[in-house]
């Protein structure tokens, strides 16, 4: 009971935020634990209205959303102390108070499990079976470097030596998947039904379009105070579109391949 009293002090306290950028931040936090639940729910409900040949795909956009909801309720929780730091006990705001903690750690911790599993994807939608193997060994490889290298280079002091080195590599491995996804995958996907070929050229302009908001929210902390709350508002939105929305357009097109496949039946 005390610890629920206590939680209850700290919500509260994180509400005097209202509108303020590090409300809005707070706010996107819960909005984002809701959509990746719904999405992990939804994805797992479907499964089995698409082929049997593709339902491993939907079960793992089911799995990359539920770890996302998992983490994005952790990160809420960090963010909600760090929000409720600002405040003194009657809801006044703290004067020159600022939030000392990110939850970076645990963000970093649940891409490096989903981002694998959303490259993991391409295979997959491709049904390559063993063939599948080496392109996804690349995408991994890559996505590990990427997302390694960014976690130093998030690590490092901003704007220093380090911290620019390592985001450019991190950069680097990023525009080396999208050089995979646009070649190898394109060559690939020739010969996938038409439904899937959609998705999948969809697919690739989230990983090109949609992961481009990583590293502009990387490069807010420049701005310092509200810089990182803009870099954690623009995270949360890409997650929840490079997630949930991915997933979607992944599962719509073995469905409608799956629609075509019975009405021919």
């Amino acid at each position: 009971m005390l610890t629920l009293a206590a939680e209850m002090t700290t919500t509260m306290k994180a509400l005097n935020a209202g509108l303020s950028m590090e409300g809005v931040t707070m706010y996107l936090f819960w909005l984002s634990t809701v959509a990746m639940g719904a999405g992990m729910i939804y994805f797992f409900l479907q499964r089995k209205t698409v082929p049997v040949q593709y339902q491993t795909a939907i079960t793992v956009a089911g799995i990359i959303c539920g770890v996302a909801a998992f983490h994005y309720w952790r990160m809420s929780g960090i963010y909600l102390e760090g929000v409720a730091s600002l405040f003194n006990e009657d809801g006044t705001r703290i004067t020159g108070a600022t939030i000392k903690q990110f939850p970076t750690a645990y963000r970093y911790i649940d891409w490096l499990i989903t981002v694998p599993l959303l490259v993991m994807e391409f295979p997959l939608l491709l049904n390559l079976g063993k063939a599948g193997r080496e392109l996804f060994k690349s995408l991994l490889f890559w996505s590990l470097v990427m997302l390694v290298t960014a976690w130093v280079a998030e690590e490092s002091v901003t704007g220093s030596q380090q911290w620019w080195t390592w985001y450019v590599v991190s950069c680097g491995a990023w525009l080396y998947i999208v050089y995979t996804l646009f070649t190898k995958v394109s060559e690939s996907m020739k010969s996938a039904p038409e439904s899937i070929q959609e998705s999948l050229k969809t697919m690739r302009l989230f990983v090109l379009v949609g992961w481009v908001i990583y590293p502009i929210g990387f490069l807010m902390a420049l701005n310092g105070g509200n810089g990182e709350s803009w870099r954690e508002i623009l995270y949360n939105v890409a997650d929840v579109i490079n997630k949930v929305f991915f997933g979607l357009v992944c599962y719509q097109g073995v469905k409608v391949l799956g629609q075509q496949q019975h009405q021919k039946a």
